[in-house]
């Protein structure tokens, strides 16, 4: 055959190309046009089902494969530890799937669950805890059977107890090896206060305390029906998979706590006392880093507060929106300071949240970084921002409402934990109303909840790092720490075993 010439045949690939430009492609793709995006958001109550013994399940079948997931969030958590316990939570939600179930020593059930080839997790939170199924639809029942030994007949066996807490005690060790772990944590202490409940943190000697017995007692008291929430997708038939799930939560665990008084049932509420440090510059001394860890610190909202869609908004120019955000241009794009660079508003469900930009900065950049933070900060609640980067957020946050949705998993997850947190009860119709109430926001209204929440005077800096160089700082852009917050404090580093404050260190 004889070869094509390569003008002929690059004349031949264009003429498409150039019958689209003809028929009012644009020629760049800033000048594309699309329709309104249209989607409707799913209606919680098309899939919520109340079983006879109690939990509220939400069923949405999806059966292009022959899989089922199904996962029960539980009223039960960290919060509700006795005091010296602390990771008592911890070790009864894992151990509820590792330690042995029903007639099942804990290496004959691994067994039975590799041998369906599911996947069978637990885990306990600070304010919920979670058992999930994964496998076949096929070995349904088979795995129902075993869901149910889980949550009403865990064995806690001694052998598994006792390694796990070897374990625990061995990755406590590694707590002050990576600086996030000691942000994350002096975070915590800092916005929510020492005695809070959700920072009395595991310590070697409640580890050592805890007996398979408080395990047993601690799963006794709160693994009942009534405090259920379930949430089911996958290859089934509706009727057929409620009739399946009224057999396997039916009843509760059987007797077996030795004392009589122990209180079981619904869960206290969740405390709320929490305690704001006051304003200034917290660092710890990390000497062996030369990157400074920053988290700049404020009060923040609950879920529910009017102000909840201007706050997101207002969020996502400032710093929640990635390039197109105010503190990523400044601090990364123009002057390079650091890779990323965020902030995050999100609302507490329980309590208040907390307001938090951060980033990793080289040391002697930390301090000229967390000026131009601040900078920007102010310049939110004192400028109203301009139609232009009002608009995009709206987009960004309303064109991307679908990926709440955008598989049956996440739909049945997200009605389920509505029922959890109380939502579905609140507010019926937050879904269906989301991207209206965002599309109302004003520029006004931005300014508005910017004076109100970003209180720059107010701000606790949280700074992880070289404590000589980070305060030597940048000999081409001066600023001293202190004059800029107000105060400046010495935050000792803990030890890993006690979380005491270790004596600071030059």
């Amino acid at each position: 055959m004889k070869p094509i010439p390569l003008l002929i045949l690059l004349a031949a690939l264009a003429e498409p190309f150039q019958a689209a430009h003809s028929a009012g492609i644009p020629a760049r793709p800033e000048k594309l046009s699309f329709p309104p995006l249209k989607f409707d958001a799913p209606v919680p109550d098309q899939y919520r089902v109340t079983l006879a013994s109690g939990p509220v399940a939400y069923l949405v079948p999806d059966r292009e494969r022959p899989l089922v997931n199904i996962t029960v969030y539980v009223r039960t958590g960290k919060y509700l530890e006795p005091a010296g316990k602390e990771g008592l939570a911890e070790l009864t939600g894992w151990l509820m799937t590792h330690a042995g179930a029903g007639t099942n020593a804990a290496a004959q059930f691994e067994e039975r669950i590799a041998f369906l080839g599911a996947q069978l997790d637990s885990a306990i939170g600070d304010t919920q805890g979670s058992v999930s199924l994964n496998l076949l639809s096929k070995d349904l029942d088979t795995g129902l059977g075993l869901l149910r030994d889980v949550l009403y007949a865990p064995r806690f066996q001694d052998d598994t107890v006792a390694l796990r807490k070897q374990q625990t005690l061995q990755a406590m060790k590694q707590r002050n090896d990576d600086t996030s772990a000691i942000e994350d944590r002096e975070a915590d202490y800092l916005s929510q206060g020492e005695t809070f409940w959700a920072n009395r943190y595991l310590t070697s000697n409640s580890v050592e305390s805890i007996t398979p017995r408080d395990i047993r007692d601690f799963h006794f008291q709160w693994f009942w029906p009534s405090n259920f929430v379930i949430a089911v997708t996958g290859d089934f038939e509706r009727n057929a998979m409620v009739s399946k799930l009224e057999k396997v939560f039916a009843g509760g665990p059987p007797l077996i706590s030795a004392d009589p008084l122990l209180q079981t049932g619904t869960p206290p509420p969740i405390p709320t006392n929490l305690t704001f440090a006051p304003p200034g510059v917290y660092l710890v001394h990390k000497p062996e880093v030369d990157q400074g860890r920053v988290s700049l610190l404020l009060p923040g909202i609950q879920r529910g507060n009017p102000d909840y869609y201007a706050v997101l908004i207002m969020n996502h120019i400032l710093g929640g929106g990635g390039f197109t955000s105010h503190l990523m241009n400044r601090i990364r794009s123009d002057e390079g300071l650091a890779y990323s660079v965020y902030s995050r508003f999100q609302p507490g469900v329980y309590y208040p949240g907390t307001f938090t930009i951060g980033f990793q900065s080289k040391s002697r950049t930390v301090a000229y970084a967390c000026a131009i933070a601040l900078e920007e900060t102010r310049r939110m609640s004192t400028q109203p921002v301009n139609a232009a980067e009002l608009e995009v957020a709206q987009k960004g946050l309303i064109e991307g409402f679908p990926n709440f949705f955008n598989t049956r998993e996440k739909i049945a997850e997200q009605f389920a934990m509505d029922e959890f947190t109380g939502r579905h009860a609140q507010d019926p119709q937050f879904w269906k109303n989301f991207r209206a109430n965002l599309q109302a926001v004003t520029p006004q209204d931005v300014l508005r909840v910017a004076k109100k929440y970003l209180t720059s005077d107010r701000f606790v800096v949280l700074i992880v790092g070289n404590r000589e160089d980070i305060l030597r700082g940048d000999p081409t852009h001066p600023v001293d720490l202190k004059s800029l917050f107000g105060s400046f404090h010495e935050w000792p580093l803990r030890d890993p075993m006690t979380l005491q404050p270790l004596t600071p260190t030059n």
